[in-house]
């Protein structure tokens, strides 16, 4: 059965944060300004994000299923449509609000819509694309009339300050910062959001669809090592030590286990490399894909610093996509993890741009311990 897009919708908390609001917003952690801050924000070329905190009090004012729930309650397929018909809800999330129940049910919970299914995937960027894949899957099987899927991400619970306030301060802050880079680096580089798309198996009656043609997503960690985590320490040999195998919580909280935590060494050394001249050869190879057939590419990248490489290695695989062809908003809307592709998709989508008939290649890598997926849409 072929299934179908019907809607997008995309929800982004509170006012645009600037580059020079950042850190007012989010906090110096004891006081002290990041002295990395401005070197990451100029690579990464984000100019505004969103999150869910409350700039008078500085406390968050969503939780994640809150804005999950935001963005499902904006999808409006068609006339009469109620989220009360919603027969399969899929969420991916990052982190969510609690250790147990899974993601999707305290979504499904704050909707507080009739009995459904209910599916939570874990995982990093990619698991907005595996809660996708569930709902297309549903509806391609026949095991429902519909199905929403989202990715949504509260990133801005681990990157205020008062989450690193239990780290000791020291006088000699340049040569001892109290914050590690592989964690300052991501305080500049996450912000929140939550998307939600709609599918069923028949096309819109008025307006666009988008037609789910395939969805190819594989994982590398059978060959990579841990690249971005949260709850462990990696050690030199690039094993994990989790939370849960030591002592106590204390002694988790006083080694910083569950800040976020991203290895750039083999960030910039494998993600090109893996997600495109792995990744997307495989895709080439398996759904027969030409570059000239594709009229937009969506592409997921954390930071602008890979916007040219990954356009020189999908040019060195022969698989070369202009940049007039490429949509993304990453500098006016951040990078928002598992939500980001469906921010990207939204904003496209509800845009007089696509035209029948035109193919939308969307790039998802994630860096968690190396996986990727390529999807095609075609505009009906």
């Amino acid at each position: 059965m072929e299934v179908y897009i019907n809607d997008i919708a995309a929800f982004l908390p509170n006012e645009p944060v600037t580059n020079d609001e950042i850190e007012k917003v989010l906090g110096e952690i004891h006081n002290i300004p990041s002295r990395i801050k401005n070197r990451i924000l100029k690579n990464n070329g984000i100019e505004k994000r969103y999150y869910s905190i409350d700039r008078k009090t500085g406390e968050l004012n969503y939780t994640n299923a809150q804005l999950t729930a935001e963005a499902v309650r904006k999808l409006k397929p068609y006339d009469g449509f109620s989220i009360n018909d919603i027969q399969c809800l899929c969420c991916g999330t990052s982190m969510a609000d609690l250790i147990l129940p899974g993601h999707g049910l305290m979504v499904h919970g704050e909707l507080g819509i009739p009995p459904c299914e209910v599916i939570t995937t874990a995982g990093i960027c990619l698991c907005g694309i595996t809660s996708f894949k569930a709902a297309y899957a549903n509806v391609a099987m026949g095991l429902s009339d519909n199905a929403v899927a989202t990715g949504s991400e509260l990133a801005s619970s681990l990157l205020r300050s008062n989450f690193f306030e239990h780290l000791k301060s020291d006088q000699d802050i340049h040569d001892h910062p109290i914050l590690a880079f592989q964690s300052d680096f991501l305080r500049w580089m996450l912000s929140d959001a939550a998307g939600a798309v709609f599918m069923s198996g028949k096309k819109n009656i008025k307006g666009k669809s988008l037609r789910v043609d395939w969805i190819e997503h594989v994982s590398y960690a059978g060959q990579m090592e841990v690249c971005m985590y949260a709850g462990a320490h990696k050690k030199d040999d690039g094993t994990m030590i989790g939370w849960r195998q030591l002592n106590s919580l204390e002694e988790a909280l006083a080694g910083n286990y569950f800040a976020l935590k991203q290895d750039t060494e083999i960030l910039n050394k494998e993600i090109v490399r893996v997600t495109v001249d792995l990744g997307l050869t495989r895709a080439i190879e398996r759904r027969k894909i030409k570059a000239g057939e594709i009229d937009w590419y969506l592409p997921h990248y954390s930071s602008d610093f890979f916007r040219d490489k990954i356009y020189k290695a999908m040019e060195g695989i022969d698989f070369k996509i202009p940049y007039e062809k490429w949509f993304t908003n990453l500098a006016y809307k951040g990078n928002t993890g598992s939500a980001s592709i469906y921010v990207m998709m939204e904003e496209l989508f509800h845009s007089d741009q696509l035209k029948e008939g035109q193919k939308i290649l969307c790039f998802i890598p994630e860096s968690g311990r190396f996986s990727v997926a390529y999807v095609l849409l075609t505009v009906v």
